[in-house]
C-alpha cells in the first residue's frame, strides 16, 4: 500500500506564488497513492478563487472517500487538513490542536478499511513553537478519540514544523512510535525549491515499512513550498505470513 503526505500550500507555488491546483494534482498522480494526507487545503477562500479544493481533489484522483478538517478561518472560507482514500473511511474524528491565541491547528483521526485490514491514521499540522508542538502531540495521543483506535496499526504523518527534530526521540518514542522519515538529512522537504529542513515527518506503530522517500520531481519543486513524502507499507510483514 502507498501513502502520500503533502503540505500543498493551498495550491500556491513556493517560488512563483502562482495558484495552480493542477500542479498539485500532477504531483499526486505521478505517485499514484492509495491514501493521501494533505495539509493547507482551502475551501471557498478568495485567494484560491473560492474553489472547493477537497471536492476538486477528490474528483481529480477519483478517491472513494474523504475527510476534511477546516482549522483556520478567513473572513470567507479557510483551510485545513484533508484525507483522501481509495478505500472507505470507517471512522473519522477531528481534534482541535489550537493552543491559546496561536493559529488554529488540527489533527485528523481516521480508520481506513484497507485490503489488509483497518489502518488507524493521524494527519496533522503542528505549530511553530517547540512548546506548542509538545502540547499538541500530548493532547492528541492522550485524547479519548485517539485511544479508541490505538490498538490498531497506526501511522502519524504531516507537517510537524519540527525543524530541530525533537519529537521523534521524545514523546513519540515514549509512546512506542518508530520514526519512518529518518535520518532527517534524507528527508528534507522545505523549502521545495531548495530543501534544507525536514519538516514533513512520518511515524508508525505496528506497521511494516517497505520504503519511504521524498518526491523530488521537477513539478514537485514548483507546485508547493513543501515537497511531499511517499511511504510504501503493509499492516504486517509479508515475509512472516
Amino acid at each position: 500500500m502507498r501513502l502520500l503526505s503533502y503540505n500543498i500550500h493551498k495550491g500556491i507555488g513556493g517560488r512563483d506564488r502562482r495558484y495552480d491546483l493542477d500542479r498539485v494534482v500532477g504531483v499526486i498522480e505521478h505517485v499514484n497513492p492509495d491514501v493521501i494526507c494533505l495539509q493547507e487545503v482551502t475551501r471557498y477562500a478568495r485567494r484560491t478563487r473560492d474553489d472547493d479544493q477537497p471536492q476538486l481533489l477528490r474528483a481529480a484522483v477519483a478517491a472513494a472517500d474523504l475527510a476534511f478538517q477546516l482549522n483556520h478561518h478567513y473572513r470567507r472560507g479557510g483551510y485545513g487538513n484533508l484525507v483522501l482514500s481509495r478505500w472507505p473511511i470507517l471512522r473519522r474524528h477531528h481534534v482541535s490542536l489550537r493552543r491559546g491565541w496561536r493559529k488554529a491547528r488540527g489533527g485528523q483521526l481516521v480508520v481506513v478499511d484497507s485490503p489488509e485490514g483497518p489502518l488507524h491514521l493521524v494527519n496533522w499540522h503542528l505549530g511553530l513553537a517547540e512548546g506548542e508542538r509538545r502540547w499538541q502531540v500530548e493532547r492528541l495521543l492522550d485524547h479519548p478519540l485517539f485511544r479508541e483506535s490505538a490498538d490498531l496499526p497506526t501511522m502519524v504523518v504531516g507537517d510537524c514544523n519540527d525543524w530541530r527534530n525533537r519529537l521523534a526521540a521524545g514523546l513519540l518514542a515514549e509512546r512506542g512510535f518508530q520514526h519512518i522519515t529518518a535520518p532527517p538529512s534524507r528527508f528534507r522537504t522545505f523549502p521545495a525549491f531548495l530543501p534544507a529542513l525536514s519538516l514533513d515527518k512520518a511515524f508508525h506503530r505496528g506497521l511494516f515499512i517497505r520504503e519511504a522517500a521524498v518526491v523530488r520531481t521537477p513539478l514537485a519543486h514548483r507546485a508547493s513550498d513543501h515537497l511531499p513524502l511517499v511511504i510504501d507499507f503493509h499492516l504486517r510483514n509479508p515475509h512472516h505470513d
